[in-house]
Formats: structure tokens, sequence, C-alpha cells
């Protein structure tokens, strides 16, 4: 039987082991608590706003605007070369010449027809003539008279055939000089002294313009209201040329022509821009970059492109405030160098973590400051 004596001993005994249960803990929790996470050491930069002029890059191909195949349009051996490869040739300069002598002799044939026929033609008319003032004094036939115009008809329609041969035979024998079309610069000769050639097939030469020349390129169909808002305006620095070797080109250029529709399998259409070629720089079939002065130019937010981070396609950067690493998603612009223009996302003005945030989670607490990497020398 348990007296009130022992029950009290008993509440005393549970009172001491509960107090010692909670002292050993009291004594363990501190030991066992994780360390509190230090400072992530970062640098920053401040968000500014500087004057940013940036293209936008299109791949160009140079073209003549005028180029021409010089084909022969009749057939018979070259007997003249009259030009140097590769010069300029003023227009109506004579190139190549075709053996002339069978395109003279039936030149001077067409010629004599023409007289044979307009004699023939003169003498008909003059009977028609008199046969008329003879039928209005009914001294001669009708038959006669009908016989008369007849023939002049006929005498009339020969000389008209006549001199339709001689046209002929004077374009077969202009066609033996092959000449200039427009000043230009001529290639290198396709064909040599004593070939043969044939109307139409044989290709003799090719000669192009070029001051100025063209740069054509394409775009997509959803940037044709830029380019049409472009056309009949130039400026200094809207339509640049970067050349393969990457030398700037020193003339600026205007657009001279966009095509009459799009392309429906790409969707895209073709533009053409005009360069002055003063020293003959530009040749045709180079290939080159286009740069187009951007629309969004002018006073925009830069920061260092190394603060930017990527995470599934979307721009990231962060921000410190207070101690504290804030991850903010940024719309960027195009990139300028080592800095990138920042559309939205920051203001001008805050600071933004250029080093240390890979290490940084968002809202992170941050030391501003990174210490100098171990081994570094000192000064």
């Amino acid at each position: 039987m348990v007296t009130g004596k022992d029950m009290k001993n008993l509440n005393n005994l549970v009172l001491i082991s509960a107090t010692s249960v909670l002292g050993f803990a009291a004594c363990k929790g501190p030991q066992n608590a994780p360390p509190a996470m230090p400072p992530t050491p970062v640098n920053v930069t401040e968000a500014a706003v500087s004057a940013a002029v940036y293209y936008d890059k299109y791949p160009a191909t140079v073209v003549a605007l005028n180029q021409v195949e010089l084909r022969s349009q009749v057939s018979g051996f070259i007997t003249g070369i009259f030009f140097k490869e590769g010069e300029i040739v003023p227009k109506g300069k004579v190139l190549y010449e075709i053996d002339r002598r069978k395109y003279e002799a039936a030149y001077l044939q067409a010629q004599a027809n023409v007289a044979s026929a307009k004699a023939t033609f003169e003498r008909a008319k003059k009977d028609d003539d008199r046969y008329e003032r003879l039928a209005q004094q009914d001294a001669v036939a009708r038959q006669i008279l009908d016989n008369a115009k007849a023939t002049l008809e006929t005498s009339r329609s020969q000389l008209a055939a006549a001199e339709a041969n001689l046209a002929a035979v004077r374009t077969d024998l202009d066609y033996s000089l092959i000449k200039a079309p427009f000043t230009g610069r001529i290639g290198i000769s396709q064909v040599k002294l004593g070939a043969q050639v044939s109307p139409g097939s044989t290709l003799l030469n090719t000669i192009s313009s070029e001051n100025p020349i063209g740069v054509d390129f394409v775009i997509n169909e959803n940037e044709l209201p830029r380019y049409s808002a472009l056309q009949g305006k130039s400026g200094d620095s809207t339509f640049r040329l970067q050349l393969s070797d990457g030398t700037q080109y020193p003339h600026s250029g205007k657009i001279l022509a966009i095509d009459r529709g799009v392309d429906n399998q790409t969707g895209t259409i073709k533009v053409r821009i005009e360069f002055e070629n003063p020293n003959d720089q530009l040749k045709d079939g180079m290939s080159c970059v286009l740069r187009v002065l951007n629309d969004q130019s002018g006073d925009r937010l830069i920061i260092p492109y190394k603060a930017v981070s990527e995470q599934m396609g979307e721009y990231f950067v962060f921000v410190a405030k207070d101690s504290i690493g804030v991850q903010r998603k940024v719309h960027l612009g195009p990139k300028l160098g080592d800095k990138i223009v920042v559309m939205d996302g920051i203001e001008q003005g805050e600071k933004v973590i250029t080093e240390g945030f890979q290490r940084l989670r968002d809202s992170g607490k941050i030391m501003i400051g990174m210490p100098a990497p171990q081994g570094a020398m000192k000064k």
C-alpha cells in the first residue's frame, strides 16, 4: 500500500528526471543545429543608359545592275576581236567581228533588187497614169486600164518586198559586228580568233555595269512594312556593307527595288540595295553581309553580357537589393561586343550582379566584393 509520503517521493523523482531531460536537450540542441549559410560574395555593376547603335545583319550578294551575255545572231567565223579582256568598254564600241563578206554581198544584191523593183514600179506608175488619161477620153479599152492598174499594184508589192529584204540583210550585216550595248566592264572572251559561232547559242562574252552596283538580300514577309517605309529614303548609316574579309565598305546604300511578290514556299521577298562603286571595289557575285540600322537604336539600358543567365529559353539577371540577390526575368536586345541591351526587366541605376551569381539562389544573401582568387600575385 502506497502511502502519502511515497507519492511525494515519486513526484519529486519524476520532476527531477524531466528537468534532467530538458537540461540535456538544451545542451545538445545548439550542437546539432546546421550552421547558418554565409553570404555569397558577388561583384556588381550599375545598369546604365547609353547610346546603342546596332544593326540587323543579312547575308547578301553583290549583283550588277545591268548585265548582258554577248551572243552572235548570225553564223560565221570570228575575224576580229577589238578589246582588252577585263577593261571598261564604252557603249557602241565594236567588240567582235564575224566574217562579213557574204553579208556584204547579200546587202549589195538586196540593194540592186530594190533598185530594179523601184524602176519597175516607176514604169508601171507611168503606164497607169497614161492609160488613166486615155480612158477619160474613151481612147483605150477598159481592160487595158485594168491591166495597167494590176501591174502597178504588183510592182508596188514587189518594191515593198525588196525593201523588206534589204532591211533584213542590213540587219544581218549589222549583226556581224557585235557592239557594247552599254558602258561597262567586259569579261574574259569565251571564243578566239577563227572560232565558228552559231546564232543564239555561242556565248562570246559577258559585259556588266559597275557603278552604281546592287546588293541583293531576302527578308521575311513580316519585315516588308519596315522596308517599304524605308524605300525612297537614304541615310548615311541606314544601309552598310561588311565585306567577306571583315572590312567595312565606305559608302552607304539606299533601297533600289523590292521584288514584286513573296515566295510562297519560303515566305521571303528579295530586296535590292544600290551602292556607289567608284573604285570598283565591289564585284558581281561577291558574298557580303548587309547591315541595316535597327529602328530601336538610340539610348538604351546596357549591362555586361556575362551578367545574363539562360534557363529553358528565358533570360535572367540577379539584382542586389539590401544585401539580397533578387532574380529578375529580362528581355534582351542585341549584343554589343561584351555588353547587351536590356529591353525590360530592370531599371536604370539598379545594381546588377556580374560575378558570383552562379552559386546564388533567388533572395539569397550576398556580400558585395568578391575575394581575390587564390594564388593571385600581390601588387
